[in-house]
């Protein structure tokens, strides 16, 4: 994947920001001397901070269409590796979520979309490989788990919880052949979250989080004033899969016998909004039913903060001996939250 000449390896990273993990490498990687740069399609509410945002609030469908094809001939034309993230690739989908997307467009939209989206899905791929370009990708959530399997060998998982629409057969199966393609061209795999490794193929690592500088996360001195509320928070994007029923259940449970608690559930807020929070607390309780922390833990952490968890133990043995022996995270489940608090 080297390229023949003693300039910087030009890396993109696209198309998504998802948890921030794609746009901290490339400037991580940049610190290094590579020559990387992040492109994000459609920036998510978070708005985290990347080198180019596709998507502007003028732009109609296909217009971002047009701006798509752009971007794959500045994939052949300027970098070396193309570092896809999310499990998504430059060419367009027509997944659950963008199907959701076009729910308000007409059926002849949506009809056109599905037949364009489904000729050219995932063929950005196999074009690059043959271009000579390094193939890399990080999966790092629902780009590649799928819910039949989830429900069928783990006992305590979110596809148990999630609206029926969340995991569909076909979008099970569509994740499945995604892989296998890109088993077949990518010269690295990487997983975010280790379930992942068990319907990734076996050339595929785990790879902690990429997406916080600690040098912007100095611990906060703790509070020691004694009349004061225990500060819990947690912070779902998505209720269901965070298991955030529960948490609230233990949290009101614990506040009716008299316990100083002041919970404070944060959503939909800017990051600065949410990092005040995260600042003043006590204590993070992260996901309950995914079996592994979030990229907010890591943020939690750096700030010094106790993190609560559910981490599943059978997937513990994708991750290397030294983080295991020296991950600080609490362990609980649904079922022992109460206890744990």
């Amino acid at each position: 994947m080297t390229p023949n000449h003693a300039q910087p390896i030009r890396v993109l990273h696209c198309p998504t920001d998802v948890g921030g993990n794609p746009q901290q490498l490339a400037q991580a990687e940049r610190e290094l001397g590579l020559a990387s740069w992040s492109i994000v399609f459609q920036q998510s509410y978070v708005r985290y901070a990347a080198d180019e945002v596709l998507s502007q609030p003028d732009d109609s469908r296909w217009h971002m269409e047009i701006k798509r094809w752009g971007v794959l001939w500045r994939a052949i034309r300027d970098y070396d590796i193309i570092h896809f993230n999310a499990g998504a690739t430059i060419a367009p989908t027509y997944s659950a979520g963008v199907q959701a997307k076009l729910a308000q467009a007409s059926p002849m939209v949506r009809l056109l979309y599905a037949n364009y989206a489904r000729l050219f899905y995932l063929r950005d791929v196999p074009l690059l490989k043959r271009l000579g370009k390094g193939i890399v990708v990080t999966y790092q959530g629902d780009d590649a788990r799928q819910g039949d399997y989830s429900r069928k060998h783990f006992a305590i998982t979110h596809a148990n919880e999630v609206a029926p629409g969340h995991y569909t057969d076909e979008d099970d199966e569509r994740r499945r052949r995604a892989i296998r393609l890109m088993a077949r061209h990518a010269d690295a795999i990487f997983a975010l979250n280790p379930d992942l490794l068990h319907v990734l193929p076996e050339q595929a690592q785990f790879m902690p989080y990429a997406s916080v500088d600690v040098r912007q996360w100095t611990p906060v001195p703790f509070n020691s004033d004694t009349n004061r509320p225990l500060v819990i928070v947690h912070a779902p994007t998505q209720r269901a899969v965070k298991g955030t029923q529960y948490v609230i259940e233990a949290v009101e449970r614990l506040q009716a016998e008299g316990q100083p608690i002041e919970f404070v559930l944060v959503e939909k807020m800017s990051r600065e909004e949410a990092r005040r929070h995260y600042e003043r607390a006590d204590l993070l309780i992260d996901q309950l039913l995914a079996g592994w922390y979030g990229g907010l833990a890591v943020e939690l952490m750096a700030l010094g903060k106790p993190v609560i968890c559910y981490i599943r133990e059978e997937d513990l043995r994708f991750i290397p001996a030294e983080m295991r022996a020296e991950m600080p995270i609490i362990n609980a489940t649904p079922a022992t939250l109460y206890e744990v608090l």
